[in-house]
């Protein structure tokens, strides 16, 4: 059998999406986004703003312009998606009906901001499905930011939702939302990690995501210069706090973080060994290098499987029947 028929029987399959998530807001930075999507693949999803990204005056201009280029011959991978504006602005449904009317059959995602409470969630839901569907489109993935004090307290209620597919931590929000009991120094590193509000929001996020096998979302890097410190940036939330996704706002800011949410290329080897034996031996145990595993394990090195396929890290040929 299949791993992922086999492997999370009576478990909730994790969502497996690529670990960049790129923003951009004006027509250039789209546009330029799009031709490096083109160059590098689709190994990293592009977010389209029409919350920052959309001049006063302009936002129903800027949404025909996203949802255009969406549908347009440069989107060769479908893997673009939208932030509208948040559920309290005048925007949100304005932005949410001309996006899905023009664009539902090829749009990713769409990103809603600045939810307050459990109930907001669940309004943008109702109002973004029923858009999508009116557009043929049933289920439309969409990404929750956890920025205010309301979401953050319901967020296990909210990644339980079946429509969320991801849930994205806003930094600057958050941080700004104490008043200034959080200091500035708590929105880059090393304070975004050391900070124990900051560092309990991020873990109540990523923990509460991978309950429901959800996508964590880690906030942005403002350093654009030095890729050293986005690098190192991706490296902790993964590695300390088990962000499987991050933003990026600047296209040097890609790279970095796709190489550090891929699994080593040793890593990659021993779980095409450990699945391959395991398929052999119809998911019961087996060894690999003196070490016993079984099915949690199998799940394990599956989603090693997973992260390499959607960073672009050479996979064995053996590794072909586990995906």
């Amino acid at each position: 059998m299949h791993p992922s028929k086999v492997l999370f029987q009576g478990k909730r399959r994790p969502v497996s999406i690529p670990a960049c998530d790129h923003y951009a807001g004006s027509e250039k930075l789209m546009r330029r986004s799009m031709a490096l999507q083109q160059e590098l693949g689709p190994l990293f999803d592009i977010t389209f703003d029409c919350e920052d990204g959309a001049a006063a005056g302009s936002e129903e201009r800027h949404a025909q312009l996203v949802a255009s280029l969406i549908m347009g011959e440069d989107n060769r991978h479908g893997r673009i998606g939208a932030r509208v504006h948040d559920i309290h602005s005048p925007f949100f449904e304005r932005d949410t009906a001309i996006i899905c009317a023009a664009a539902a059959s090829r749009l990713a995602y769409l990103v809603l901001p600045k939810a307050e409470s459990l109930d907001d969630v669940k309004h943008g839901l109702a109002v973004i499905a029923g858009h999508a569907e009116k557009a043929g489109r049933e289920a439309l993935p969409v990404h929750v930011l956890i920025e205010t004090h309301g979401a953050l307290a319901a967020v296990r209620e909210i990644a339980a939702l079946p429509q969320v597919e991801c849930l994205s931590f806003g930094i600057m929000d958050f941080v700004s939302d104490h008043y200034g009991a959080i200091p500035g120094s708590a929105m880059r590193s090393p304070g975004q990690f050391t900070h124990a509000l900051v560092a309990r929001a991020k873990a109540d996020v990523a923990a509460a995501c991978h309950a429901n096998g959800k996508c964590p979302s880690h906030n942005v890097t403002t350093e654009i210069r030095d890729a050293s410190v986005v690098a190192q940036d991706a490296a902790r939330a993964f590695g300390e706090f088990g962000f499987t996704r991050m933003w990026s706002i600047h296209p040097s800011q890609i790279k970095p973080i796709l190489a550090a949410y891929a699994p080593p290329a040793d890593e990659v080897a021993a779980a095409t060994a450990i699945l391959s034996a395991a398929q052999a031996a119809q998911w019961g145990p087996t060894q690999y290098q003196g070490a016993l595993h079984d099915r949690a394990s199998y799940r394990y090195y599956w989603t090693v499987l997973q992260r390499a396929r959607l960073s672009g890290v050479p996979l064995p040929a053996a590794a072909g029947s586990l995906l």
